[in-house]
């Protein structure tokens, strides 16, 4: 396995508010975990929500052992949810606080994911890309209902509000997914601050290209920014299979 992990703040921002976690080593019950969050409040409230739910999640799991990784996700996201919204409740400088999360772990050929919020996880098969995960976003859930086009102007004028978010709320909702992997698959986790500013079809050409893993994910970042750089940007790209393509 090889992963490229990076996050920039781009061109518009005051400070960066996404925050990740990418290691290949065992951790507790997990193989190897990828954590993704996009911060969410005032000018200290985004950071301090993404960096405090990566770093106490991964904290979490690191303890783990005798359940399911699935299992160790869904309670330690649950139990950092009601900690950042205690938090919020009680401290004026938090108020309003929380952060997206998208997470991935690979298990005997098998990616297990889950996410809260609109960070995304996407496979890049047979030069092909295709998001796995579903946003928690006003636009994305009323065009799964059939009541908004994608492109419209009330899809851009809504598009960044998100309908689930970690801390916000007393409880959560945290969706899972699980997708097979085959030899030549690539994955990644990001931020809107990506999936906002590149489109899948520059993505796709990008991923096509016959150099290293750094290379590629390197352009995608430089492409975001290149494109306007209009939020923070965060991107885990992973090679499961370990083998560069093109090397």
């Amino acid at each position: 396995m090889q992963f490229f992990a990076k996050t920039d703040q781009g061109k518009m921002r005051k400070m960066n508010q996404d925050f990740l976690f990418a290691t290949k080593e065992a951790l507790g019950v997990f193989p190897n975990l990828f954590l993704l969050a996009d911060g969410m409040g005032g000018h200290k409230a985004g950071d301090y929500a993404s960096r405090y739910l990566v770093e106490s999640l991964a904290s979490y799991v690191t303890e783990s052992s005798g359940e399911s990784p699935v299992h160790c996700l869904d309670k330690g996201i649950e139990r950092i949810n009601a900690e950042l919204y205690s938090l919020s409740q009680n401290n004026v400088n938090l108020h309003g606080m929380g952060s997206t999360l998208v997470t991935a772990f690979v298990e005997d050929r098998v990616l297990f994911l889950a996410n809260v919020g609109d960070s995304r996880a996407y496979i890049f098969r047979k030069n092909r890309l295709k998001q796995l995960t579903k946003d928690h976003s006003y636009v994305e859930e009323k065009i799964r209902r059939g009541e908004m086009v994608r492109g419209s102007k009330e899809y851009y004028t809504h598009k960044n509000y998100i309908t689930r978010a970690v801390g916000a709320e007393r409880q959560v909702a945290v969706d899972f997914f699980e997708e097979e992997l085959e030899e030549g698959d690539l994955f990644f986790l990001c931020s809107d601050g990506l999936s906002n500013m590149v489109d899948s079809e520059s993505i796709a050409q990008i991923l096509k290209e016959k150099v290293s893993l750094e290379e590629k994910g390197q352009a995608l970042i430089d492409l975001a920014n290149i494109n306007g750089g209009k939020d923070n940007i965060a991107l885990i790209l992973v090679n499961p299979f370990g083998k560069e393509q093109g090397r």
